[in-house]
């Protein structure tokens, strides 16, 4: 009699990083005999890949493990498991609700296996072991995405920067990366598979070593795979991006012209309290090195308000920045203290949560006016466009990225996923390129 396959369901919250370690993740229970689901009631293994940036993500996770507990009463035998790095942070919170059975860590997948075999109802199992060297490097992800088209590679893992507010490195450990030969062989095979774009992802791919390989010579060595492998990054710092990265994208076509480039805050105070390692004016001088090289490149940010003592001029100094550069985008969040932190630890979260709301509506308000300012500039452009999918407000129409990463939408014509499609922009929002086919 033939065994019955195992099911496995995994939500996945947070980072791109986790999106790629639930790939990891799915690789691994592959060759233990579970077979991946979207259906959270057929599996026997229901999951969650977790983060712990924002305490906001935290509460949503202690959201869904009531719900993942309603299936473990329904169906004796399935297994609820909490990966990632609230697993890491709140180990042993999450066993003592006794609706968990599994709590492992993000260095810790390859125990999994393990584990799951070791479960009974009276030994919940849990491994949070950080890693010096872990990278998953030998490990075949198996893709979550659903157009084919783009892909996600880890490049290098942990963080050794401990900015002052961040979770970051208690969560996911020291730094290390990959072996270079190993992450090209990876970025051949999707392009093999008929992926057009990888995305290289570390907490700060500026500072990825392997041997005499830096992160731009890590970039020359993806771009020359193939010109029609378009090729990505993501997270760059502001104290590490080097002329040498920017000088490599602005030589190589198909490496895409976008940088997200945190900035957290526009006041030189707020950036030595958060612990940044470089001021408003070290910024603005990469901003401008970037411009000088790739005038069209894609800027995208990272902002906090209503981090500890700031106060409203160190507020307008953010804003002024915002005004300065302009970013097509920005993920803006207001301040959320994270125990353990070197924040939480030496400075109380003083400002006032009314305060931190007006001055993130403010920021945000300010995001949406430089945002449609940009996106309009481009109105009039040619460019060109990796198909995506089929857009979400009309079945009729198309979407994909340009090489600055901004949304286009575009009639259909004889087009499919996985194409390049020149466009020309007649019109834009805020957020999106509208666009009509250049014949």
């Amino acid at each position: 009699m033939m065994m019955k396959t195992k099911k496995v369901y995994i939500e996945t919250y947070g980072c791109q990083m986790n999106v790629n370690d639930t790939e990891v993740i799915f690789a691994i229970l592959a060759k233990a005999g579970y077979e991946r689901t979207t259906e959270m009631e057929e599996a026997n293994l229901i999951m969650a890949n977790t983060c712990s940036v924002r305490d906001n993500a935290e509460q949503r996770i202690w959201g869904r493990i009531e719900q993942f507990n309603i299936q473990r009463k329904k169906r004796p035998g399935t297994l609820v498991g909490i990966v990632g790095c609230m697993a890491e942070r709140l180990k042993d919170e999450l066993l003592e609700t006794h609706k968990v059975d599994l709590v492992v860590g993000p260095d810790a997948y390859r125990s999994l296996p393990r584990l799951l075999e070791a479960i009974s109802p009276d030994s919940p199992q849990i491994d949070v072991l950080l890693s010096r060297d872990e990278t998953y490097a030998d490990i075949t992800p198996v893709r979550t995405d659903k157009n084919g088209v783009s892909a996600f590679i880890s490049i290098m893992r942990g963080c050794n920067n401990v900015c002052s507010y961040c979770v970051v490195p208690y969560t996911r450990g020291v730094e290390r990366s990959r072996d270079a030969h190993s992450i090209v062989r990876e970025a051949c095979d999707l392009f093999q598979r008929g992926y057009k774009e990888v995305t290289l992802l570390g907490q700060n791919v500026d500072s990825y070593r392997w041997e005499d390989v830096n992160f731009a010579a890590l970039l020359r060595m993806v771009a020359e795979i193939n010109p029609a492998l378009r090729v990505r990054f993501s997270t760059s710092h502001p104290k590490d991006i080097s002329d040498e990265v920017i000088e490599t994208m602005a030589a190589y076509p198909n490496i895409c012209k976008h940088i997200h480039l945190p900035v957290q805050s526009g006041s030189s105070r707020m950036l030595e309290k958060m612990r940044r390692k470089y001021d408003r004016e070290w910024y603005l001088e990469r901003i401008s090195k970037i411009r000088s090289l790739i005038p069209d490149c894609g800027l995208t940010t990272d902002v906090i308000a209503g981090f500890c003592s700031e106060t409203e001029e160190d507020h307008r100094q953010t804003l002024s920045l915002m005004d300065e550069v302009g970013f097509d985008w920005a993920f803006m969040f207001a301040y959320s203290e994270r125990p353990g932190t070197l924040a939480a630890r030496n400075y109380p979260d003083d400002v006032p949560p009314e305060v931190k709301t007006r001055r993130l509506n403010e920021i945000i308000e300010h995001q949406n006016v430089k945002g449609l300012e940009s996106y309009r500039r481009d109105i009039g452009k040619t460019l060109e466009v990796l198909v995506e999918g089929t857009s979400k407000r009309d079945s009729g129409m198309l979407c994909g990225r340009a090489s600055s990463n901004k949304m286009c939408v575009f009639p259909a014509g004889d087009l499919k996923v996985g194409d390049y499609a020149k466009v020309v922009v007649r019109d834009a929002t805020s957020a999106t390129l509208i666009c009509d086919l250049v014949n």
